[in-house]
């Protein structure tokens, strides 16, 4: 097992010294985040696999569309929705904007690094993997510890999501959700809202796509600093493990 683990550690490291051509696509739903979008935007640009970056801003009424509107990046593509509609339908929206190879999902506060790209990417590089989620709960990345409820929240919903897909993932509600583009274009997203993890979760199931998962750093931000799921995402995250574990299953079998 150690030198498995040695071997991937030095593949990785020989992927990051090699030259790397971008494409990727990161798609950045945004509401409300005047404090940490531009630096969040800043990281993403900073990646080597950074194709192109498109932001949908979900009616943000804080200053972040003034913000979002002196980007000049060419990179940069932004997308204004015309009012808050949710996380899910903000990454409807951009999922159809994208072109590069690669999707993936970065929220645009601070708490993950666009830094691990690449550890995130090296699956779907490598043609092993369709579909690739970055687990805050696996390896040995640095964590700020945190809501002690929401990590027990996160392990049910994560455990119920697998009992109904038979996947044994560790992180179902991560952010870091990577994809070869027509994999999650061919995904018609219902969900508007925080919905969306256990939706697509089950729908990549249920298509029979090849996940991988990777261990990813993550430095949660508390209410104060403006996390926003709450209670309420969760029962909704609960009826959608139900629902689409079981709605995905038929139309993948018809």
């Amino acid at each position: 097992m150690a030198a498995a683990g040695a071997g991937g550690r030095a593949s990785l490291a020989r992927m990051s010294e090699a030259p790397v051509a971008p494409c990727l696509s990161v798609v950045i739903p945004c509401y409300n985040e005047v404090g940490t979008v531009l630096d969040v935007v800043k990281a993403v640009l900073a990646s080597p696999y950074a194709a192109e970056v498109v932001i949908v801003d979900d009616g943000s009424v804080d200053g972040t569309r003034d913000l979002l509107a002196g980007i000049t990046e060419p990179k940069v593509k932004v997308v204004l929705q015309p009012h808050n509609m949710g996380k899910g339908a903000a990454l409807r929206r951009g999922f159809q904007e994208a072109t590069a190879e690669y999707v993936i999902v970065q929220d645009a506060d601070l708490e993950y690094d666009p830094s691990e790209f690449g550890a995130v990417l090296g699956p779907l590089l490598d043609g092993k993997a369709d579909v690739v989620y970055g687990s805050r709960f696996l390896g040995g990345r640095p964590h700020r510890v945190l809501y002690f409820w929401h990590s027990v929240g996160n392990k049910v919903l994560t455990t119920l999501s697998n009992m109904f897909t038979n996947l044994n993932l560790t992180d179902m509600e991560t952010c870091y959700k990577a994809f070869r583009r027509e994999v999650i274009q061919s995904i018609e997203v219902e969900e508007d809202r925080f919905g969306f993890e256990p939706e697509v979760t089950a729908k990549v199931a249920a298509a029979g796509w090849r996940v991988y998962e990777v261990g990813i750093s993550y430095s949660g931000r508390t209410y104060a600093e403006g996390k926003k799921i709450g209670w309420k995402d969760g029962f909704r995250a609960l009826y959608c493990i139900v629902k689409y574990s079981r709605t995905a299953r038929r139309t993948a079998s018809a």
